[in-house]
Parts: C-alpha cells; structure tokens; sequence
C-alpha cells in the first residue's frame, strides 16, 4: 500500500519543504521507498536535492498540463524526485479550463505509485489548484505551523478547503498531523505557541517540535537533506523522530476542538 501525504499551509515560511525532504530522507533511511513530488512553482524542494529548476526540459508542469509520463521526469537524489520549474506557475490557469482539474496530479501519480510506500508532496504557500490536486489525490495533509501566533490562524481555512475536498473529490482525506517548526525554546513566544497548539488541537499535534537552526539554511545551498548534511545532529535526529511518529501512528484524530473556533490567547482571540 501506497502512502501519499501532502505538506501544506498556505502560509509561506513554515518549512514545508524542509518537513518535506528531510522527512521523505528519514522514511528511505528506514528502507522505505520514497517519491518527492515537487508542487512549488518556486522548486526549492528540487533545488535541496541539487536540481536546477532552469535547466529542466521536463517538470511538473509538463505532467500536469501536458499529461507528459510521471515516470520520465522523476529524477534519483537521496530520494527520487519529480522536479517543478518556474513553468508551473502557469498551471492554474491552464488547468482552470480543463476537464477534471482537480484530478490532474491524481490521474499521474497511477502511473507509479505502485513503486513506493511513501509519496509526500510539497505544495506552494497557497489553496489555490496545484494545493487542491495534491489534496484530491492524498491520503493525509501534514501542517507545518511555525511556532508563532499568526501562524495558527491559518489552520482553520485550510481545514475549510479540506472539508470542501472531502464534500467532492476526495472523501478520504484529513488532517495527519500538525507539525510544530521554527520553534525557539529561548522565547517566551514560542513556548506559548506551542502551549496553545496542544491545548487546542490536542492528539493531533505531533510530538516532534522542528527548532530553529541555521543548518536548515546551509543544507539546501549543498543540495543535500539535513540528514546528509550533518547526519549526527540534533536536526536530522528530529526528523528521524518524526518519521518513526508518522510509522507509528502516533498521533490521534483530535476531538477536543473544531477547527473553526477561535484559538485562545490570554482571554483574547487570534
């Protein structure tokens, strides 16, 4: 069985390409077989395993608009990888007319998803129809949330995109995991973030926290995961946490609260 999830929050800077990769390294570390699929007009996850989005003939967007093969852009790395180009912020508007839109990304990944255990997709800071095809075909949505008050407020109109998803596309989907990142024990912030995921959304909060460190920035420049960057560290450690969490189901469906109540903070609300 094939597992697909998806990184999302429409809120850029979170490290969801971070969470995507290094994750993705930690599952084939465990011997798993892993497919990175990058929806990010920008690349930056292709670009974190040494591909240059500029010189690609072939991407993400060719398979999606051009119903190109999956299969013959998919590149090896320390994980192999579907690469994006800067073509592909011309997808939603060329998909917007296309019949079964929604299904694009679904309908390619048929192709070869019989290959892997895991296919994690790493989406751009938006909900907008690249985010909506990764949702339509995934079996679970991880959400990185930086550790900061305005960060949160996202969580509940991206659960509202996921309910209408579920409604008419894909009734399968939900929230995996809330993955707390950027996090910096230093501040009073952001402990206070972290009390008031946990407080609100309880059992769906992973136990891993994601610290900010600069060897996040410094591994992308080598085209290398943390893992292969510095792979005694503490942040390859936290992302092999993360990979035993995901293995081993150790987060819950919440119950304590609907996401479209407002998040406490201090008798206010954000």
């Amino acid at each position: 069985m094939t597992t697909i999830l998806v990184f999302a929050n429409q809120k850029g800077g979170v490290a969801k390409t971070t969470s995507t990769l290094n994750t993705g390294v930690a599952l084939r570390e465990m011997n798993h077989k892993v497919l990175a699929v990058d929806l990010d007009p920008q690349g930056n996850l292709s670009m974190s395993q040494g591909i240059d989005p500029d010189s690609l003939t072939n991407s993400m967007y060719n398979v999606l608009i051009q119903r190109e093969s999956i299969d013959g852009i998919i590149q090896r790395r320390e994980i192999e990888v579907a690469p994006a180009s800067i073509d592909l912020a011309g997808a939603e508007l060329a998909l917007s007319s296309a019949i079964g839109r929604e299904r694009a990304l679904e309908k390619a990944l048929m192709e070869v998803k019989h290959r892997y255990d895991f296919i994690l997709i790493d989406t751009p800071p938006s909900l907008g129809l690249l985010t909506i095809n990764a949702f339509t075909a995934a079996d679970g949505v991880i959400v990185p949330v930086q550790c900061e008050y305005l960060s949160l407020r996202g969580l509940a109109q991206l659960e509202k995109t996921l309910e209408m998803i579920r409604e008419n596309l894909n009734p399968h989907v939900e929230i995996k995991g809330i993955l707390p990142t950027m996090f910096d024990a230093r501040t009073v912030h952001g402990r206070e973030a972290i009390e008031i995921l946990r407080d609100s959304f309880g059992g769906l909060v992973f136990n891993t926290v994601v610290r900010k460190t600069i060897k996040f920035a410094e591994a992308p420049v080598q085209g290398r995961s943390i893992l292969s960057y510095e792979p005694e560290g503490k942040a390859a450690e936290t992302y092999r946490t993360l990979a035993k969490e995901l293995l081993n189901g150790n987060t819950s469906q919440h119950e304590e609260r609907r996401f479209s109540e407002p998040l406490p903070v201090h008798g206010a609300y954000i």
